[in-house]
């Protein structure tokens, strides 16, 4: 049983995929860190300093000045403004991860159209090797 973990926790594919997360990790925060300390701050210029997070409804009819306030009371909230800024930061890191990996993706090496490395027999219609000079299924000479 251990040999057979061994060849499984070897594999190719599992060793890519802890790498994938482990680079995808640290790129995450590089992410978080570009969304909420430079997009954020210009959106929230633009928007006038809108700031959704102390927009909820208290669930027994009382008015808070902050969500903080409903919390100490002990009062159920529905906090929309936590939601719609939670959308708002996964519209945004959603966006500029496609940016990123759009840019990347120019980098990345263009691969050659495939050549046919094989072609019909003239006489029985057969695949052949493209270099052959004689077909190995009806042995015409090519």
């Amino acid at each position: 049983m251990l040999k057979e973990f061994k060849a499984f926790a070897l594999k190719g594919n599992i060793l890519d995929l802890a790498i994938g997360v482990i680079i995808g990790g640290a790129f995450g925060k590089i992410i978080t860190s570009l969304v909420n300390d430079m997009i954020m701050p210009l959106l929230s210029l633009l928007t006038g300093n809108i700031n959704f997070q102390n927009h909820f409804y208290a669930l027994d009819g009382k008015k808070y000045a902050t969500i903080e306030l409903a919390k100490a009371a002990k009062t159920a909230t529905i906090n929309y403004g936590l939601f719609i800024t939670a959308v708002i930061d996964f519209l945004i890191v959603a966006f500029t991860i496609f940016i990123v990996v759009k840019q990347l993706s120019r980098f990345k090496k263009k691969e050659e159209p495939k050549v046919s490395k094989v072609k019909d027999c003239p006489y029985c219609k057969t695949n052949i090797a493209a270099e052959a000079t004689r077909c190995p299924n009806c042995t015409s000479q090519l």
